[in-house]
């Protein structure tokens, strides 16, 4: 050596933003759109064909049970097959086919039909997307990778109620589902053509209950907190039937669901801002306080909806605002399991992870629903309350 000695460079981390984390954000803006187009109009489609409340909370809660189960068994599968891209590609094309059917329907079982298929197909995509981007992260960038997945998500989320208050005047309702068929088939060709396909060694032959018996102790403990959580956060359409419910008397059906689709959109911008904000922040700090925090804030914004549940003045900013508790629990929800999940049982783990949600939104928007219609909003908003405060605790005493 002559001179300085020679110190050996560390090979440089690869970004998080890559190719297909990219490629991953821009299918999920794309899906969002498609189904939240027909998502916003759904309580005043269902409304005009003479659906009750207790019809919307059925409809959401039975799809999205549907959902979990499948998201499970996805998880399983793609573990022990190592196949995954195929299942997500599939995923997509199921749920876009349900918006051309909602085109069609004439009854509302009919749309409970073409709900849960579509419910289905995100079940096959959603863990195994999951585990995929895991995969191509370092641990250390998961909140912002999986922050800007979301970010992405929700701003398709802003972008298809934007399009639906724009069309729904001049197409119609079942116009606007065949309108909302072109983003979800442009999903399919971005997950198809950006996303690269890598091959995933198979995992353990073990039967399905011997694999989840693996999962980590934390991990249970917390998906437990989390399916507590879950029976209080009903399915927001409700909170869009609560704001149209208001502003009927004095705008008429369709001013009032313009009115609750447009505040659906700010609802959503609010969800994107914080989701690769809080994201970003878990990567600092601790995520799972950062999540519980989140589960109070939802308690505190259902409060705010028991107190001034028939008032504009006071659900239109809370709902407004409650995007804001979304962001944070779908983004760490995500983050905090890609830390407990060792890689071999990823895609279970996520799947276990979407059924307890799942499980959770089948009970909290049938029941709420079911309250909705036979006692009063209060009560169903005051079912949610308890349970978000339960899922709050039980994640700082049992899994921080």
């Amino acid at each position: 050596m002559t001179g300085k000695d020679i110190v050996a460079e560390e090979p440089p981390k690869p970004r998080w933003l890559n190719r297909d984390v990219f490629g991953f954000g821009l299918t999920s803006l794309l899906s969002d759109a498609s189904h939240e187009m027909a998502t916003a109009v759904l309580p005043a489609f269902l409304a005009s064909m003479g659906a009750p409340a207790a019809a919307l909370g059925l409809i959401e809660g039975v799809s999205d049970g549907l959902s979990s189960f499948t998201k499970l068994w996805a998880g399983w599968f793609s573990d022990k097959s190592g196949v995954r891209k195929p299942l997500v590609a599939v995923g997509y094309a199921l749920t876009t086919a349900s918006q051309a059917a909602f085109a069609i329907v004439g009854t509302w079982p009919q749309l409970l039909l073409g709900r849960s298929v579509g419910w289905i197909g995100r079940g096959m995509r959603g863990p195994v997307r999951d585990a995929m981007m895991a995969d191509v992260i370092a641990p250390e960038n998961y909140g912002k990778a999986f922050g800007f997945e979301r970010a992405m998500d929700t701003a398709g989320a802003v972008v298809g109620p934007f399009i639906a208050f724009l069309f729904l005047a001049r197409a119609g309702f079942r116009g606007l589902f065949w309108i909302s068929v072109i983003p979800g088939s442009l999903a399919i060709l971005s997950i198809l053509f950006l996303v690269r396909s890598r091959k995933t060694v198979p995992g353990s032959s073990k039967p399905f209950l011997g694999r989840m018996n693996e999962l980590p102790r934390r991990f249970k403990f917390y998906l437990g907190a989390i399916f507590l959580f879950g029976l209080g956060d009903f399915a927001h359409t409700l909170l869009i039937l609560r704001v149209t419910e208001v502003l009927r008397p004095t705008m008429g059906s369709v001013g009032a669901a313009s009115v609750a689709v447009l505040g659906y959109t700010f609802h959503n911008v609010l969800n994107a801002g914080s989701s690769y904000g809080f994201g970003y922040l878990g990567d600092r700090t601790n995520k799972v306080r950062l999540l519980a925090f989140g589960y109070f804030l939802a308690a505190a914004t259902f409060s705010g909806f028991l107190l001034n549940g028939n008032h504009v003045g006071g659900i239109l900013p809370l709902f407004i605002f409650s995007g804001v508790y979304v962001g944070i629990e779908e983004v760490l929800e995500k983050a905090v399991a890609a830390e407990f999940l060792p890689a071999d049982i990823r895609g279970l783990g996520f799947g276990a992870l979407a059924t307890a949600n799942g499980l959770g939104d089948l009970f909290s928007s049938s029941l709420a629903g079911f309250l909705w219609t036979v006692v009063s909003p209060a009560a169903a908003f005051s079912f949610s309350l308890i349970f978000s405060l339960c899922g709050g605790f039980l994640m700082i005493f049992l899994v921080y």
